[in-house]
């Protein structure tokens, strides 16, 4: 796989109601973000097309995390479309045919991630939800049948990225949600620091609510920024 410039790392999640909320943030943000991740509640907003542009006319790279899940037709009509706005990630629902649909329909620099277990959901949510396994093994299932259907990589907490590492092709993309840089208590149960998430094998690590919230969003992110480039044995 081609060499990830460290700065490209970072993900930063624009949870934000609107897209004008969005564009302050990344005005705010400057050079500390290169490349930002929209999701359901922007996608629900006016403007989340515009957004998708306006990011793309900054020269910022775009993560459309909205893990379509429908007929493999639909999705394949949705992957052309955001090949079509020069997106550079989206998010799939690891079942075989829309896999296979989507990494048939996308085009351009559009790279498809197949979703594996959500970071929010522990062992005894998969017990709840009928997975007869552990977290591990699910992730590890799920990523490679979606190299087998021909998608990029896959979104898994980075507690499972070093087996991922173990087990699957190099040229998977791991991006890895639940980044925290200190101890939390919201709903994102594994978890894990920034630098542990790069010594293990992540790609990329997507980080929203501690940047977001913090009182210099800007400092946050380089902040992160500094501890990805320590971990990679980069100068910041």
């Amino acid at each position: 796989m081609t060499a990830i410039p460290a700065r490209e790392r970072l993900i930063f999640a624009l949870d934000v109601p609107h897209h004008i909320a969005a564009q302050r943030l990344v005005d705010d943000l400057g050079d500390s973000v290169v490349f930002y991740k929209v999701g359901l509640e922007l996608a629900l907003a006016e403007g989340f097309l515009d957004l998708i542009d306006w990011l793309r006319e900054r020269d910022k790279k775009v993560f459309v995390d909205l893990k379509l899940f429908d007929v493999p037709a639909t999705v394949a009509r949705a992957i052309h479309r955001l090949s079509e706005r020069g997106v550079d990630f989206t998010t799939v629902h690891g079942n075989q045919g829309i896999m296979e649909a989507a990494a048939e329909a996308k085009s351009g620099n559009l790279k498809v991630l197949a979703v594996t277990a959500l970071t929010s959901l522990d062992r005894g949510d998969l017990t709840d939800l009928g997975f007869d396994c552990d977290v591990e093994s699910l992730v590890l299932s799920r990523a490679r049948r979606a190299l087998a259907a021909g998608c990029d990589g896959v979104v898994s907490s980075g507690l499972e990225v070093p087996a991922l590492r173990r087990h699957a092709p190099e040229k998977l993309i791991a991006v890895t949600p639940g980044i925290r840089p200190v101890a939390n208590d919201d709903d994102q149960k594994r978890v894990m620091t920034p630098a542990a998430a790069i010594e293990g094998g992540a790609d990329y690590l997507v980080v929203g609510r501690p940047i977001r919230d913090a009182d210099d969003p800007r400092a946050a992110a380089e902040a992160i920024q500094a501890e990805i480039a320590t971990a990679l044995n980069e100068d910041d």
